[in-house]
């Protein structure tokens, strides 16, 4: 046993395979890995009980899997900068391995104040690429194209195991009520690296073949949809992973239908980092809206009645009361949903982003601080240059729940109500409403707001403000910053020319993609 000469330090990348630090580590010698379960996360708005739980289950199995190869995980609690002077006091360790990781604020403010220590101890802290995100990017023009290189670059995979290093004190994983959490109460998805693979798998195999028909529905999505954002957002599975996997699988697959679903899942992945992106190039985008024209839109209107029956499920819009209560039982609901959520709570409510967007961020078990801080203000239409989406939560009942399933199981207040009358119950008259044993305004609340007259006030403001000139001179410096570009994107089309490079593509995946799921 030997003094360790690098740590490895997890975050949000708790997983073997394709892990950059791990496969530098066996370069270094004798190495220890290191979680810190970090006062600053657990305090911080965003964080629930079912972060903490997903984040302890897959520690343990990390650290059993790294324990089978010879490296020891400690898991301490405590800021990163003491728990870091106290190891290194102890141990000596001169270089410190990690991935990059684009969080919110309190994770900005940590690497910085690492940074700074390591400088001053003279300890080298490499950091690793894990994402399609650039640091310091000057330009999106090019983007795509640096997105797909390190998306089709090999995995970097572990050659055998580690040189053991000197092992020290080693607690079992804390517990939720250690750490100051209740009981979260919901069913989670399974956490940890192997949970993350079957997942891959069971999509590419199985789930996918209606992914781009399944999506839009609470019903469907559920098993349609790749259920992988809990992983891609912990770090149980990498982004290259699902990529490689993706493209191998549409290259070789002879059924048409899921080759085609799965352009569209592949489509996504691209957009993922795009989001993540906005908030490396602007942080405060977390606080402060993307467009400052719209500074003072909504804020001094914020009702907390109405966001306190938003949060509750009980707004008298059973699309919208059902979404909530799924979600909050569950820590999961399909995009369109989500954006319906935000949409209503953005125009029919007319709340300011910043506070539906903590609630849901504790509710979101994937939540991605980038891609939920961009999606928040584009949902509001605070970006000053994306189309302004107002959904119906009538329209997406009828569309997304034609049945009524989906209301009926999240709100049996409207069990008994006819079809009919299920997207608007408000409209039954009084023997209906005895008849379904459910009194509107008793039962089951009216609606807080009337959504015509709600939408109108809405559109007349954001399109009003949408016209001035200073609207328009801020939506050009956003969209220079912040825009999609579409230069370097790879076809994703039925085309041959398109079928070619994905195949191309496969042929030079890393000999280690044979064995995914094994």
């Amino acid at each position: 046993m030997l003094a360790p000469r690098a740590l490895v330090w997890f975050k949000r990348d708790l997983r073997l395979h394709d892990h950059a630090p791990l496969v530098a580590a066996q370069r270094s010698g004798p190495t220890l890995g290191l979680f810190i379960i970090e006062p600053e996360c657990l305090n911080s708005p965003e964080c629930d009980a079912q972060h903490v739980d997903f984040v302890l289950r897959s520690l343990q199995e990390l650290r059993e899997a790294l324990a089978a190869r010879g490296m020891p995980l400690l898991v301490r609690v405590g800021s990163a900068v003491p728990v870091l002077a106290q190891l290194h006091a102890e141990l000596g360790f001169g270089q410190l391995l990690s991935h990059e990781e684009t969080g919110p604020g309190w994770s900005y403010v940590r690497d910085v104040q690492v940074g700074q220590w390591c400088q001053a101890q003279q300890v080298r802290w490499q950091e690793f690429t894990q994402t399609g995100v650039v640091r310091r990017l000057r330009s999106r023009s090019g983007w795509a194209g640096r997105w797909q290189a390190r998306m089709d670059a090999p995995l970097q995979l572990l050659q055998g195991g580690f040189l053991a290093a000197a092992p020290l004190d080693q607690p079992a994983l804390p517990t939720l009520g250690e750490l100051g959490f209740a009981p979260h109460g919901r069913q989670l998805q399974r956490a940890g690296e192997k949970a993350a693979r079957r997942t891959l798998q069971t999509f590419l195999a199985e789930r996918g073949y209606d992914y781009r028909k399944a999506l839009s529905s609470p019903l469907s999505a559920e098993d349609g949809c790749s259920r992988l954002s809990p992983h891609l957002a912990f770090g149980t599975v990498s982004l290259r992973t699902v990529h490689q996997a993706t493209e191998v699988t549409m290259a070789n697959t002879p059924a048409r239908t899921l080759a085609h679903a799965l352009r569209g899942f592949a489509g996504r992945l691209r957009w993922h980092c795009h989001f993540m992106q906005k908030l490396e190039d602007e942080p405060d985008i977390e606080f402060h809206n993307f467009a400052r024209v719209c500074d003072g839109l909504r804020e001094d209107d914020f009702n907390h009645e109405h966001f306190a029956a938003w949060c509750e499920g009980r707004t008298g819009y059973p699309m919208v009361d059902a979404c909530m209560r799924s979600l909050r039982a569950t820590g999961w609901l399909n995009f369109r949903m989500r954006a319906m959520l935000v949409s209503f709570a953005s125009y029919h409510l007319w709340l300011h982003w910043r506070e539906p967007g903590l609630f849901l961020a504790r509710q979101f078990l994937d939540f991605e601080p980038g891609i939920h801080w961009s999606q928040m203000q584009m949902q509001s239409g605070t970006t000053g240059i994306n189309t302004l989406r107002m959904y119906s939560p009538t329209k997406q009942a009828q569309d997304q729940d034609p049945e009524g399933l989906f209301i009926r199981h999240w709100v049996p207040e409207l069990a008994r109500v006819p079809l009919p009358y299920l997207a608007q119950p408000w409209t039954m008259d009084a023997s209906i409403q005895r008849l379904a044993g459910c009194t509107i305004g008793q039962d089951y609340p009216a609606p807080i707001v009337d959504e015509k007259q709600a939408l109108k006030v809405a559109k007349d403001r954001m399109y009003g403000l949408r016209q001035t000139p200073a609207a328009r001179e801020e939506a050009g410096a956003v969209q220079a910053r912040h825009g999609s570009r579409k230069s370097g994107l790879p076809q994703t089309g039925n085309g041959r020319l398109a079928k070619a490079k994905r195949s191309a593509r496969a042929a030079q995946a890393p000999s280690g993609q044979g064995d995914l799921f094994t």
